[in-house]
């Protein structure tokens, strides 16, 4: 039953993630044709309008590029917490034993594409976005996987949705513990209150989803107020959401549906469109191969391959896990390469690395250039690999 059940789950979340991703790619496009237009400064301009109210004792008046970084976001963080959450309950990462490969294989994935950034940034005023090349794009990920389609096996979709989720909470930790400014104890204190309240919700059996979300909602507003990036706040509410192993849909999984599509079709095609508005120039090309450009390409590209092979190589060799069914290790490099994707988060932990706007854009141009490499060489050798296995 436990099966049938996550098999569904997966379906839908996969379907989701899918068309979401091809709308991203289209978003980034539009986003750079507008940025290197005459459009750019007009846009810019509009990115930068006041929304919001603030006095005295509230203050919600930010520009609609904080809105969308701080506030739609926190919704797109809040879903990724729900996936989290469900997959350790009765997803592939409720067993132990299917657990620990796509765990251990994102932890291998993190280090070794950050031990390759400071390689290159150890003594430059870069050497602060190690966390740039850590992550994986769930929704570009996934949409090129799915193109494959029956090319490749269906439990190597999985695995690669395991390890994404994954890579997603450890993103979600070093966002939290290293990216996070000077902190405000009171804020902390309102929102550690509110957050209790929603664990005894859970403790009690309130199934309502808006007895979540409302209180969620000010939990944000501390949070971005005491100094923790504001989007970790849809994590925590995430957590506490009340979810079962069975075939009954739960509190958790009826906000999950609700919001995967509004993330996967809006949130995050918003994100892309404001934040990939790069204007290109000769600098930002040289910029690829300063320490700062070749630790973010060299460590999505080749860091997540060599990270996520070798240590899925590890787990199997020492019999603590056992590949995904009917996969072999030349599928796990290209899901490795696939893992090289990391765009959503990437970019967002670029705004977080830096202060000075160049390093910024060259550590955009970077993920965006390193991500295209990982992408195409991913589907490419998974597909090659296909046509000669039929060749076969």
């Amino acid at each position: 039953m436990a099966n049938r059940i996550n098999l569904t789950v997966f379906k839908k979340f996969f379907s989701s993630n899918t068309g979401g991703g091809l709308l991203l790619f289209l978003c980034v496009i539009i986003s750079l044709l507008i940025a290197n237009s005459g459009l750019a400064e007009s846009f810019n301009a509009f990115l930068q309008t006041k929304l919001g109210f603030e006095n005295d004792t509230v203050q919600l008046n930010y520009s609609i590029k904080q809105w969308i970084d701080d506030g739609l976001m926190a919704i797109f963080f809040l879903l990724v917490g729900l996936e989290i959450k469900r997959e350790l309950v009765e997803g592939e990462l409720s067993s132990p034993k299917n657990a620990i490969l796509p765990i251990l294989a994102a932890v291998g994935g993190a280090i070794v594409p950050a031990l390759i950034y400071v390689f290159f940034n150890h003594d430059q005023p870069t050497h602060h976005g190690w966390g740039i090349p850590m992550a994986t794009d769930i929704a570009f990920a996934l949409a090129i996987i799915s193109l494959l389609d029956k090319r490749v096996p269906t439990s190597l979709k999985v695995f690669l949705a395991a390890l994404a989720i994954v890579d997603d909470l450890l993103a979600i930790l070093v966002i939290a513990i290293f990216y996070s400014t000077e902190l405000h104890y009171t804020y902390l204190m309102y929102a550690g209150a509110i957050l209790a309240l929603l664990i005894a919700f859970n403790r009690f059996g309130v199934k309502s989803v808006w007895a979540y979300v409302i209180p969620g909602l000010f939990i944000w507003y501390f949070i971005h107020h005491s100094g923790i990036h504001a989007t970790i706040a849809g994590v925590l509410v995430a957590m506490t959401l009340p979810t079962t192993p069975d075939e009954k849909e739960s509190t958790l999984e009826k906000l999950e549906h609700a919001l995967a599509n509004p993330v996967n079709f809006i949130i995050i095609p918003l994100f892309a469109l404001v934040n990939t508005n790069i204007t290109i120039h000769q600098e930002m090309i040289g910029g690829l191969t300063t320490p700062l450009g070749l630790g973010i390409i060299l460590g999505l590209f080749f860091g997540k391959t060599i990270g996520i092979f070798i240590t899925t190589w590890l787990c199997v060799k020492s019999k603590i896990a056992n590949l995904p069914e009917h996969a072999n290790w030349k599928h796990m490099a290209g899901v490795g390469m696939l893992g090289g994707i990391g765009f959503t988060m990437s970019i967002f932990i670029s705004m977080l690395s830096f202060k000075d706007p160049l390093f910024i854009e060259e550590a955009k141009f970077a993920v965006l250039i390193g991500s295209l490499i990982a992408g195409s060489c991913g589907y490419f050798y998974l597909a090659a690999l296909s046509k000669n296995k039929k060749g076969a």
